[in-house]
């Protein structure tokens, strides 16, 4: 039985898996301590708790529990990242590399040094939103003290080659910084093979709890100094104080222990029901176009134009499918996807764009009603459309974007 709305915005935050809340909850009611506090039991046991999940957050990424900091999500991690870096490292240089197909949290921190005198070096994006390690490569010079490339974007899904970029920069002494959000727990990443030496990513989007976010700093090769963000009681190693969020701590452990051993059948699982949602309405409607890279993104990912409608139109006449025209966390400014925009989609096609998020929890029988309703809805407005006609020579293969 289908029960609604239908949830297809999972790279927007996803459903809290049961069984990550049941690991959760004695840490509200019963073991409730502050993880500082040294002097009792009640400190003890949070404490020990705290340092199991982190072992299982370094155990997804392939690294060691102390190279895991604790923040209160990606966009804190980012910054801490993007920020501390460039004010630590200021007297070797003032060259950060990166791209424009970055998450808002990267891209308002690069303005945000821009201000203070910081040259940021934006490299292009093809059409498909992959960077070119070859163009990356050029741009390193003796000032440059950060690349920051995204591993999997947020909006199209595109998977950059990250182990070749990091090891650009590892060749090259230049640190690598990687916004992992989208990627960590969906996909495998192994910081130690791909040669990054800071990445960011979240709880909430690996079916954890919100407000809980990690940042990777490696370890090994090079000792790496940042200067912190938040100033207080010294928590995390001195590089973000604050009182530790015990019972997400606790959330984030389980999830990206539960997405250790389930990745492989749920990537299967997942990218059927994908594909099934793409092929279907590719094969019912002409002129729709399918935006990021059609082999190198995320299983879970589907972004697509859809010719002579706009996006708002067609999200409002499905309110009982839960999709979205971008990226939720900059959704709010009412802009056109800079994403999108930067990999030279068309305006029409931009404002006609919408993320489709599959997830854990979504069905066949969702995905079903999904393809019906959305085939409907757009022959429904192109229908009272005058920037659509079904007469128009369309040239180009069905799915395909020229």
């Amino acid at each position: 039985m289908l029960r609604f709305p239908i949830y297809l915005d999972n790279h927007s935050t996803t459903k809290v898996d049961p069984r990550v809340l049941e690991a959760m909850l004695p840490y509200f009611t019963e073991n409730y301590g502050n993880a500082a506090s040294k002097a009792h039991e009640f400190g003890w046991k949070a404490e020990a708790a705290v340092e199991l999940a982190r072992k299982k957050i370094a155990n997804l990424i392939n690294s060691e529990p102390g190279e895991i900091i604790f923040t209160s999500g990606a966009t804190e991690s980012i910054n801490l990242a993007i920020k501390g870096i460039a004010e630590n490292y200021v007297s070797k240089g003032n060259q950060v590399i990166t791209t424009p197909i970055e998450h808002k949290a990267g891209l308002d921190s690069y303005k945000s040094l821009e201000k203070k005198g910081y040259n940021i070096v934006y490299l292009n994006a093809d059409k498909y939103g992959m960077t070119n390690p070859d163009e990356l490569e050029r741009a390193i010079n003796d000032k440059t003290i950060l690349v920051s490339i995204i591993l999997a974007n947020n909006e199209i899904g595109t998977i950059n080659d990250i182990a070749e970029i990091g090891k650009i920069c590892r060749e090259k002494k230049v640190l690598f910084h990687t916004d992992a959000t989208q990627a960590v727990g969906k996909i495998p990443v192994d910081a130690r093979e791909m040669k990054i030496d800071l990445m960011s990513f979240s709880s909430h989007k690996m079916y954890g709890p919100k407000g809980i976010g990690a940042l990777y700093i490696s370890g090994k090769f090079p000792k790496i100094k940042l200067t912190p963000q938040i100033d207080g009681g010294g928590h995390e190693k001195g590089l973000r104080s604050g009182t530790l969020n015990v019972p997400a701590i606790i959330g984030f452990g389980k999830a990206c222990e539960i997405n250790k051993k389930e990745m492989v059948s749920e990537c299967n699982k997942i990218g059927e029901l994908r594909d099934k949602l793409e092929n279907a309405i590719i094969a019912k409607l002409d002129g729709v176009y399918l935006n990021g890279h059609p082999e190198k993104r995320l299983y879970n990912n589907l972004n697509l134009s859809f010719e002579g409608i706009e996006a708002d139109a067609l999200i409002m006449s499905i309110k009982d499918i839960a999709v979205s025209s971008g990226s939720a966390c900059s959704s709010a400014t009412l802009r056109p996807s800079h994403v999108l925009k930067a990999i030279g989609l068309p305006d029409k096609l931009v404002k006609s764009s919408i993320r489709f998020g599959l997830g854990r929890f979504n069905t066949a029988e969702e995905i079903k009603y999904v393809i019906n309703k959305v085939v409907e809805k757009v022959n429904n407005l192109r229908d009272i459309s005058p920037a659509y006609s079904k007469e128009t020579d369309r040239k180009t293969p069905k799915g395909v974007r020229a």
